[in-house]
């Protein structure tokens, strides 16, 4: 395993493997003895970074989220895992009443937001349930415009001051407003968020098609927004998930959705196929390896139902590619 550092502060910065495993499905579609076995794997092979949220995974049960956080906990306390360990939650998108639905959770007015009052709340919930005296790192879920932005500044800055949070990161948020809110916090002299998750994968999505929250798309890595903000900001670490599209590299049972139907797909996958073949080495490793190693490092996170999964992904991390090979992988359109 390789290592790397997040966040700048002393107090909080953290040292995490090149690989952070997603925690998302634990517990609901993957059953509590299947978990274990899979966080037990990864962690043997020298990784140090979990992620979870406190709403996963609330379309699956009907419930409001949280069966993710809590499989992680009771593992954490069977095993005696403390600080080796970095945990990452988010809050602000847990439903506020059981029983809603994926499509009604995309509306701000169905789900809990980035208020003080929800902010406070959700943080000590997810630290309880995780069984830990403080959250490595706290995502803001999505944005909440309805929210003022200082308040959800000043109330992550709090839970940082208080010791129930390390780091800050945010995701799936449009990169004007993540300065907006970098800016009021550098302003204020608190912390700021310093971890960015957004999805990211080698092949390129249409940027056509509408977003679920917003009209004119959600912001993505693909589409520039958010890429060209880290490239003036190489201090902010990107975590990108679902980098292996849910399997559809590998799988013909995974068929790549309608956001993939253009012509760039196909020579993105005959450039892919190409290097797979020349490194012996899996599309699914070649895409891992192609992530840790741009010219913007990415954090990719991993997402597994049985061990061998995690396995394949595992192996990237020792994948060299040549000089030559990522160039032809950029260069495929």
């Amino acid at each position: 395993m390789r290592y790397r550092q997040i966040g700048s502060d002393p107090e909080t910065r953290r040292e995490v493997s090149v690989l952070c495993f997603g925690a998302m499905l634990l517990g609901t579609a993957v059953d509590e003895a299947a978990s274990f076995a899979l966080l037990d794997r990864f962690v043997a092979a020298g990784g140090t970074f979990l992620d979870t949220a406190n709403n996963y995974a609330f379309w699956l049960t009907g419930s409001q989220g949280g069966e993710s956080e809590a499989v992680l906990g009771r593992w954490r306390r069977s095993r005696g895992i403390t600080d080796e360990v970095v945990v990452a939650t988010k809050l602000g998108a847990r439903p506020r009443r059981p029983g809603t639905s994926f499509e009604d959770s995309a509306r701000l007015a169905s789900v809990e937001g980035l208020s003080e009052r929800a902010i406070r709340a959700s943080a000590l919930r997810s630290r309880d349930s995780l069984g830990t005296e403080r959250i490595d790192l706290l995502y803001a879920h999505l944005d909440d415009p309805s929210t003022p932005l200082r308040e959800t500044i000043e109330a992550f800055a709090r839970g940082v001051d208080a010791g129930t949070v390390g780091l800050l990161g945010v995701s799936n948020q449009w990169a004007w407003r993540v300065e907006q809110a970098r800016a009021l916090a550098a302003e204020a002299g608190v912390p700021g968020y310093e971890v960015m998750q957004y999805h990211l994968s080698y092949l390129r999505p249409r940027t056509d098609l509408p977003g679920r929250r917003s009209p004119d798309g959600e912001p993505g890595l693909a589409s520039g927004d958010v890429l060209s903000y880290l490239r003036a900001k190489p201090a902010v670490t990107p975590v990108v998930y679902s980098p292996l599209l849910r399997g559809a590299y590998t799988r013909d049972d995974r068929p790549l959705g309608s956001e993939y139907d253009h012509p760039g797909t196909a020579a993105r996958l005959r450039a892919l196929r190409d290097v797979a073949q020349q490194t012996g080495a899996t599309a699914n490793q070649v895409v891992l390896a192609w992530l840790l190693g741009g010219t913007i490092p990415m954090i990719p996170l991993l997402s597994a139902s049985r061990v061998e999964q995690l396995d394949e992904s595992l192996e990237a991390v020792d994948l060299e590619l040549t000089a030559e090979q990522p160039a032809v992988l950029d260069a495929a359109r």
